[in-house]
């Protein structure tokens, strides 16, 4: 296989170091070009992989603005909402992939070149797999699941309950079941002290850009 291009992209630099790190044990099929916090891809890519965390949906404006940026290549939305519905929309609004965050390692890899070959656009995780996804996340060594985590994220910029469900494709007594659990994981019983918690421990979105780390191949410098 040919050496991909990748920029990834999310507001939170934990997310995507996590996956730079994943991603470099392919470094002989994928290179991490660029990671962007909430920022539009500088360098030319041959495909852009936005990850959903705690962020719009690939219906919203961040992946219609990633897709008409020439240097994006092919904008590929990475996400735990597989509704039909959603995913059309994604690829309708100028995505050219959409990736399930239940794919093993092995499989995204070959999914990335798959879209940028043009064979295939949507791939989604084995039936019955566990909601746990590659990389990491904030909170994570606190014990918060990644889809917890993702909530109290939004919690932390601001959203409510409605807003949280619409966006994480959730039914209302489901955040409020992520929201019971996650107060009980960091010891606070009210919103505010969650929104302080999560200001003190990452959970607001990032706006900039960071450099991929070296591979073991290359010099800090290169």
């Amino acid at each position: 296989m040919v050496n991909l291009r990748v920029a990834l992209v999310d507001d939170y630099e934990i997310v995507l170091r996590g996956l730079e790190m994943m991603l470099r044990s392919y470094g002989d099929t994928v290179e991490v070009v660029e990671l962007d916090l909430n920022r539009n891809v500088a360098r030319t890519a041959d495909i852009t992989l936005y990850d959903t965390f705690a962020a719009l949906p690939g219906d919203g404006v961040d992946v219609h603005e990633l897709a008409s940026n020439p240097l994006a290549g092919k904008v590929v939305v990475y996400s735990w909402d597989l509704d039909e519905t959603r995913i059309n929309a994604a690829l309708a609004n100028g995505a050219s992939g959409y990736l399930s965050k239940g794919l093993p390692a092995a499989r995204l890899v070959s999914a990335l070149h798959d879209i940028h070959r043009g064979e295939s656009q949507v791939f989604h995780g084995p039936s019955g797999q566990s909601k746990s996804s590659l990389g990491d996340w904030p909170g994570r060594e606190e014990g918060l699941t990644q889809r917890e985590a993702e909530v109290l994220a939004l919690i932390t910029q601001g959203l409510s309950n409605a807003e949280i469900a619409e966006r994480a494709r959730l039914s209302i007594n489901t955040v409020k079941t992520f929201i019971r659990s996650c107060y009980r994981r960091i010891g606070v019983t009210d919103r505010s002290n969650a929104i302080l918690w999560g200001l003190e421990h990452g959970f607001f979105p990032d706006h900039k850009r960071v450099r991929p780390r070296p591979s073991p191949a290359q010099k800090p410098g290169d």
